[in-house]
């Protein structure tokens, strides 16, 4: 079983979950979804947003069959206007590769994690383990207890 900072942190917390091994590629959440034979809705990707003034950069999640609205994450968080940070800003701002940045990565490092009010329908879910090549599946009340993170509806 692979064995990183996430899996060492999950652990840590006594979180049930199960790893899976995928090819050491920066993949979609649609490839991910037929990699792992599960439904796209239960892929959660993550999307770095950055505000437009001052504040913690945003880490947005959303199922790998819907993508983040901007306006309404900006109305969510206050804000009059996000955008989404550029593989490069979004690598530097988190310092993990895309394909790897994860919410369970980033927690006490400074993001505001905001998950998509769908993640309440599904029992397990899917996320990248914050590395290439590594998916954790866990509960989704885990999830959403260990990130702290606010649920608010923020897909289009």
């Amino acid at each position: 079983m692979p064995n990183n900072n996430v899996t060492r942190f999950l652990d840590s917390r006594q979180i049930h979950y199960k790893t899976f091994e995928l090819p050491k590629l920066k993949l979609s959440a649609e490839q991910t979804a037929e990699f792992l034979n599960a439904p796209l809705f239960i892929i959660f990707k993550s999307i770095v947003v950055e505000r437009q003034g001052t504040g913690k950069p945003i880490l947005a999640v959303v199922p790998g069959d819907r993508e983040v609205n901007m306006k309404k994450l900006a109305k969510a968080m206050g804000e009059k206007k996000v955008s989404p940070a550029t593989q490069k800003d979004a690598e530097r701002l988190t310092k993990l590769k895309a394909g790897g940045i994860s919410p369970l990565a980033l927690i006490n490092r400074g993001f505001e994690i905001v998950i998509d009010e769908s993640v309440l329908n599904q029992e397990l879910v899917h996320i990248s383990g914050g590395e290439i090549g590594l998916n954790i599946r866990l509960p989704s009340s885990d999830l959403l207890k260990i990130t702290g993170a606010k649920v608010t509806k923020i897909s289009g």
